[in-house]
């Protein structure tokens, strides 16, 4: 029996193709699946493939392009945006630190992901080590919980700016906010650290290709030749418990706010405290939706194909980091001037 191995090439173990990852699949198809838990941590594959968007490939050049272009705009937007906020007293302000720190958690997110991406759409480099396919795991969610417990923290700094404007300074103070961001991040780390652990422990029995652009926790533990409901229990545990649970407290901040806003006395006064509302729900909607809508498909939602899944997960990791700059720049007044005084001290320099 021929067991496949990656070559090596100055000392170092190259990428394997798919064609060798798929020949050792069916080799291995026919070991015996009886192993101690001992057993189950050494059993991770050096590598794993993942092949984009299965069905579509002849597509893959096609969708590199537009996801290129919405990288480069992710990229400037966000690093413009932290970039301002930084250098403009103006702007060190609850709602912009906190925006800030949603900027920089986009970065995260669509770095860990997009590059991957596009080096399987233009050269196929599907390859990927075992310690890459599960820190891209662990990046992935904690970019996700974390950005969701960001929108919380926004969310309740417009409920406190509205319902409460004359004590907003004494509630969220700097040492608050700063609290806050490490209370979020902990939050983050602490719930997704453990998917890395309970992926280590699954037997794979050589399974090693991933049908999708980047690791994520199901789609890895689903190559498992184990029992798997622990996985799952945990990540429908884990994403109800942030997700979910953001979500619930966002909608409860923003009933208290829209109660707040119609006892106003005037019209104006209405309409000016909600317009200082519609960016931040604009970014509520677009990371909650395809957040959930992806989740729910990926447990429940098996009638959906395989692509339009990937597709639609990868507009997840790219739209949000993409737009969020623009729709806070093309409604904050105070944005829009820090971006360009950035801009004109920039082109000065050159």
């Amino acid at each position: 029996m021929r067991v496949v191995t990656p070559k090596l090439l100055g000392g170092q173990a190259a990428s394997p193709s798919l064609g060798d990852v798929k020949e050792g699949q069916r080799q291995r198809s026919s070991w015996p699946i009886i192993m101690s838990w001992a057993n189950h941590s050494s059993s991770v594959p050096q590598w794993f493939f993942l092949v984009g968007v299965p069905g579509l490939e002849e597509f893959h050049l096609w969708f590199s392009i537009p996801l290129c272009l919405m990288y480069a705009v992710a990229l400037l937007g966000n690093l413009a945006l932290l970039v301002a906020v930084a250098l403009d007293p103006a702007l060190h302000q609850p709602m912009y630190v906190f925006l800030a720190m949603l900027a920089a958690t986009d970065v995260v997110l669509s770095c860990s992901t997009v590059p991957k991406a596009l080096s399987i759409f233009w050269f196929r480099s599907g390859a990927t080590s075992s310690g890459a396919c599960l820190a891209q795991v662990f990046f992935v969610h904690f970019a996700s919980a974390t950005e969701s417990g960001i929108l919380l923290a926004m969310a309740f700094d417009r409920y406190v700016a509205i319902c409460k404007p004359l004590r907003h300074a004494s509630i969220l103070p700097r040492s608050v906010i700063q609290k806050i961001g490490l209370a979020v991040l902990l939050r983050g780390f602490s719930v997704v650290v453990t998917f890395v652990f309970l992926l280590r422990r699954l037997p794979y029995c050589g399974h090693q290709v991933i049908p999708h652009t980047y690791c994520e926790h199901m789609g890895v533990a689903r190559l498992a030749c184990a029992d798997i409901t622990v996985n799952v229990v945990y990540g429908l545990t884990a994403a109800l418990s942030t997700l979910g649970v953001d979500s619930v407290l966002i909608c409860v901040s923003y009933v208290l706010i829209v109660r707040a806003v119609f006892r106003l006395p005037s019209k104006e006064a209405r309409l000016k405290a909600l317009d200082t509302c519609g960016s931040h729900l604009c970014v509520i909607l677009m990371f909650y939706t395809p957040a959930f809508f992806s989740f729910f498909t990926h447990r429940f939602g098996h009638s959906i194909p395989r692509h339009l899944h990937i597709l639609l997960a990868n507009l997840y990791v790219i739209v949000p980091p993409m737009l969020n700059p623009v729709i806070y720049g093309v409604k904050t007044k105070r944005i829009r001037e820090g971006v360009a005084r950035w801009f004109l001290q920039a082109g000065k320099h050159f």
